[in-house]
């Protein structure tokens, strides 16, 4: 594996200042402070078990109604990523630390105590590890088995490009509830949204789940906002459900830091629900198009009508 020569940064350097300035957020968009008891409980049992959350290193804007509700996306791996996407917060870098071996043990814990009917489990890109982390998720799957058996378990992986074909089987055999991976963008704007990653791998590695196991639930999101138009919104609809895939995400992009890609524009919740009208018409059992839509907001409740769905669909 090649040595990464990545400085460690909040924020990607790729992404340089617009003269333009960021269109201002409109009122659809706004979301109150994290508050409440719930969200106090949450926050305690992250620290007790030394965990870590894409809710706050991404800053996702739902972290305060999530948090309040028990609900909260473990990310395992650490807190650096290898990759520097222009569109994350997330600190990108070498990862000075390998895996840690009880951590698998922690979330499964912590899962446990909050009493979650569905977990996210998500992770930072692992590029500095042989199998991109894929044992590790497969660990993770196993651990909250043992430890709350009755919780479905829903994966966000990263794509594990620089790995073998065989790895992603280690995962699938794991046997999560639902295995989800972002596309993030359309492919026009791989090159400066996602440098480091190649759309038709991410989509051929969601077909692969399927060919491996058909009855696991697929799912796979995009952000809108990022200088996309309508039409190659429709054609990443209909390459999904080319590969498959049973449940699609839309959400608008929120600019992290003004050196991020920036805000083309803010899509409106009508235009989010044509969205949403097209893909249920392209055949995915479950869609979520919102402005505040994120791959894990609501997930425990959209797992459970995407089964209702499969049943429909199929009975």
């Amino acid at each position: 594996m090649r040595d990464l020569k990545i400085p460690q940064q909040r924020h990607p350097e790729k992404a340089k200042r617009p003269d333009n300035p960021q269109p201002k957020k409109p009122s659809w968009i706004r979301v109150k402070a994290p508050v409440g008891n719930g969200y106090q409980k949450t926050r305690d049992i992250m620290r007790e078990h030394k965990l870590v959350t894409v809710c706050e290193e991404a800053g996702c804007p739902n972290v305060g109604e999530c948090w309040n509700q028990g609900h909260a996306t473990m990310m395992i791996m650490g807190d650096v990523c290898t990759r520097a996407c222009t569109f994350c917060n997330i600190a990108t870098g070498k990862p000075s630390e390998g895996l840690n071996a009880f951590e698998p043990g922690r979330v499964a814990d912590a899962v446990k105590k909050l009493g979650l009917n569905h977990v996210v489990v998500t992770s930072v890109d692992r590029d500095d590890i042989k199998d991109g982390g894929a044992e590790h998720f497969a660990q993770t799957i196993r651990a909250i088995r043992k430890q709350a058996p009755n919780t479905t378990i829903e994966i966000l992986t990263p794509d594990f490009i620089r790995c073998d074909d065989k790895v992603l089987e280690t995962v699938v055999a794991a046997k999560p509830d639902v295995f989800n991976h972002n596309l993030e963008t359309v492919p026009r704007l791989y090159p400066e949204v996602r440098p480091g990653a190649r759309y038709f791998h991410s989509l051929r590695l969601l077909q692969r789940v399927k060919e491996l196991d058909p009855k696991m639930f697929t799912k796979s999101g995009i952000m809108v906002g990022l200088g996309e138009d309508r039409q190659s919104v429709y054609q990443v609809m209909d390459d999904m459900r080319a590969a498959n895939i049973d449940f699609i995400t839309i959400g608008q992009y929120l600019q992290p830091t003004l050196k991020h890609h920036r805000v083309d524009r803010f899509v409106t919740p009508e235009e989010f629900a044509s969205y949403g009208k097209a893909a249920k018409g392209k055949g995915f059992l479950m869609v979520s198009a919102t402005p505040l839509t994120r791959s894990s907001y609501h997930a425990g409740d959209d797992f459970t009508k995407m089964q209702k769905a499969r049943l429909a669909t199929n009975g």
